[in-house]
């Protein structure tokens, strides 16, 4: 059972930190996290990575610190998973003659928008059956630290500007963000969401 444990959360780390990789090489996180050894393998991501479980192990010390972590670990999973799913719609007007291996078909893309909503739905009612009723705005806070990390790597770190092998991905020169096709929708978006989760964790209540 402890061999077990210890791998799936080796194998979880290991997508993580290779997730915190390709932030740093995109332009969203910190550039010492862009660091591989000799071999290829991210380590200084996977360092950050170790500590930051350890931190929330600390914290999961006990029934009510378990449930707490758990909690504001969904809180984070839906809002990303939002996010992504309404960026398909977003990527496919803003960056539709982009080359691609596969292209997913345009029903697929509005029937992950509509699965976007339902899980915001799902978000604020689901948040409240943790039996902690500050669950819901503490997964904000954890997740709205993301914020001054980006506002460090992009206006600190690159000056405003994103890598040129981000933007070469997206089609686009160096120093050109490419017209916005999408508009205000993308704003929309979510707005809508963020109404969803607050109506959905205002309507449904726990029985006594």
């Amino acid at each position: 059972m402890i061999m077990a444990l210890f791998l799936a959360i080796m194998t979880a780390m290991a997508g993580s930190s290779r997730t915190l990789y390709q932030g740093s090489r995109d332009g969203w996180l910190p550039k010492y996290l862009g660091q591989v050894n000799d071999h290829g393998a991210p380590t200084n991501a996977m360092w950050t990575d170790l500590v930051f479980n350890l931190f929330l192990l600390a914290l999961a010390s006990d029934a009510g610190g378990y449930f707490y972590v758990l909690a504001i670990s969904n809180v984070g999973y839906l809002t990303f998973n939002f996010l992504n799913l309404n960026a398909g719609w977003i990527h496919r007007i803003d960056s539709g003659h982009i080359f691609r291996p596969w292209r997913a078909p345009t029903f697929i893309i509005w029937f992950n928008t509509f699965l976007a909503f339902v899980n915001a739905l799902l978000l604020g009612a689901g948040a409240k059956v943790w039996g902690y009723s500050g669950a819901l705005w503490s997964g904000v806070f954890f997740a709205a630290l993301i914020l001054p990390v980006f506002w460090y790597r992009h206006y600190y770190q690159d000056g405003g500007k994103f890598p040129p092998a981000a933007l070469e991905d997206l089609g686009l020169d160096d120093g050109d963000m490419g017209e916005r096709k999408a508009g205000i929708w993308p704003y929309l978006a979510l707005l809508l969401g963020a109404l969803i989760v607050l109506w959905a964790n205002w309507f449904f209540v726990l029985p006594e």
